[in-house]
């Protein structure tokens, strides 16, 4: 029988016109995480880059930019997720993850950024570390009007409330930024967001 993680592996491979890896190879440790085609495999690359860095919590609001990273948390056994109904309670969410001693990432999209913005004084104040991964709107081939606001408006609004904010275009630079970003949050007891570019995540169709 195959696990949780080894189909949702596969079910984002059969999507993006790959062939299946074998179990021994599907969940691979952070040193061969960058054999991957970065350019298809990024979000499983990206998968065991946070489990590398012991991430051992999830907090998210449903995000088709986040759905294979999602996939593989909630088949993590070892991984405790949580559904939100706002951006803002992965916040605290995460500063009591923290407390308990898990480390922990919130994935939210950059529409939401602006309903958490008062709730990031919390770890802003109070030197929490936070980490959070947010898929951009409003900028390459955008459709939604609604979605140029706030995406225009995502990176200087996080750096105003006192977020190191990094930003990745491609896959490849994706895993080795989000790496650094989490080194930076749990290490160091930053603030750190990570943008993931529009191009990298693809043209919506609705």
């Amino acid at each position: 029988m195959k696990s949780g993680r080894r189909k949702g592996i596969e079910a984002h491979q059969q999507r993006s016109g790959r062939r299946a890896v074998g179990a021994a190879e599907a969940i691979k440790p952070l040193s061969e995480a960058r054999t991957r085609d970065l350019a298809t495999d990024w979000p499983i690359a990206l998968y065991e880059t946070l489990k590398a860095a012991g991430v051992q919590h999830m907090s998210y609001v449903p995000d088709a930019g986040h759905s294979t990273l999602i996939r593989l948390f909630n088949e993590d056994a070892d991984v405790r997720t949580n559904v939100l109904t706002t951006e803002e309670e992965g916040v605290a969410i995460s500063a009591g993850s923290w407390l308990g001693g898990k480390r922990s990432v919130l994935l939210m999209q950059s529409s939401g950024v602006g309903n958490c913005i008062n709730m990031l004084s919390l770890p802003v104040q109070s030197r929490f570390p936070f980490l959070t991964l947010v898929t951009m709107r409003g900028e390459w081939a955008e459709f939604n009007p609604w979605q140029v606001p706030m995406g225009r408006a995502t990176q200087a609004s996080l750096e105003a409330i006192g977020l190191t904010v990094l930003r990745a275009e491609t896959g490849a630079d994706l895993i080795d930024t989000v790496e650094q970003a989490a080194t930076m949050a749990f290490d160091a007891d930053q603030q750190v967001a990570v943008l993931i570019g529009q191009r990298l995540l693809g043209k919506k169709k609705w």
